[in-house]
């Protein structure tokens, strides 16, 4: 009777486990270990790689699956269940929310950072400073070539060109420079952030908006390599600027102290619901270690103070 009853139990715990997904060589899913897929903005791809192999350096039997996306479908993706962990540039609206609660779970959002969005033209442009008021006229249509912001310019009609049709940078301007109208006709997507800094690179009439990670780790070969390529844009909130000293490019002191005008914030948000990897991986991103990576990476912590220093 007794070796009946054994045998049923182990049958049993077989069943669960296998019913779990578990097997005796897969890491439990803990905080610092077990499998996930996240699905991430692609405008914060350099960030977030290394926050993953940082992770995964720290803790071994740790897996992150990190696929990068337009915005659109990050949140596509986390509204179908598909991924329980999403990295993007705006929180979630109330009707988002309210899918993702009727799936029984409840999406917790945390700011990681200040970033920012970054302009950039072709080197031989040689208007590299512009107010918000321009940028508006641009992207409303109402300023179409270059000669209208410049009657010395050599240059013809303004291309506008973003990451992608549904990419986080192109649903930022829509909405703070566009109150959510569309954007006109003149307006491309390239195919990637690598794709947007070479069509910039070899068309002077070209005006591209990137997200600044891109271009801001000057200890990233690959970013000192992009800022050789083209001219990043420096922009005045003043709408009647008297001096180039109203200009500011997207730095990190000038992020951390408001002085640039097109910002935005980082945010993670976690529907696993449970102290797992996601919630570990999360904690460590908003945490001391992942905060000094975002504030080597040129942008500005959430939870960090930054030390601006003047020097006369």
């Amino acid at each position: 009777m007794k070796s009946k009853l054994w045998s049923a139990f182990a049958a049993a715990t077989t069943l669960a486990f296998a019913g779990c997904g578990q097997t005796s060589d897969s890491p439990a899913d803990t905080p610092t270990s077990g499998e996930i897929t996240i699905s991430v903005d692609e405008s914060f791809k350099p960030i977030v790689e290394t926050q993953v192999n940082t992770y995964e350096g720290i803790y071994k039997r740790a897996d992150i699956t990190d696929n990068y996306k337009s915005e659109g479908e990050v949140v596509k993706d986390l509204l179908n269940d598909s991924v329980r962990v999403a990295i993007l540039s705006r929180e979630l609206t109330k009707e988002e929310v309210a899918v993702v609660e009727a799936k029984k779970r409840v999406p917790r959002t945390t700011k990681l950072a200040i970033d920012a969005v970054a302009i950039i033209v072709n080197r031989n442009n040689p208007d590299s400073l512009l107010t918000v008021a321009e940028l508006e006229s641009i992207f409303k249509g109402n300023t179409s070539s270059w000669t209208q912001l410049n009657k010395n310019s050599k240059l013809k009609d303004i291309t506008i060109v973003f990451d992608n049709n549904n990419s986080g940078t192109a649903r930022y301007v829509k909405d703070s420079l566009l109150a959510g109208k569309a954007l006109p006709k003149n307006t491309f997507a390239a195919s990637s952030h690598k794709d947007l800094i070479d069509y910039v690179e070899e068309n002077e009439n070209a005006l591209g908006v990137i997200g600044v990670n891109w271009i801001s780790d000057f200890d990233d070969s690959t970013v000192v390599g992009f800022q050789k390529r083209i001219k990043v844009v420096g922009v005045s909130a003043d709408p009647n600027p008297r001096t180039t000293e109203s200009y500011y490019q997207p730095f990190q002191a000038y992020i951390a102290q408001g002085t640039y005008p097109l910002r935005r914030y980082l945010y993670i948000i976690n529907t696993t619901g449970r102290a797992g990897l996601g919630t570990g991986f999360a904690s460590f991103i908003a945490g001391d270690k992942g905060q000094r990576i975002i504030l080597k990476s040129g942008l500005v912590p959430a939870t960090m103070p930054v030390r601006v220093v003047g020097i006369q």
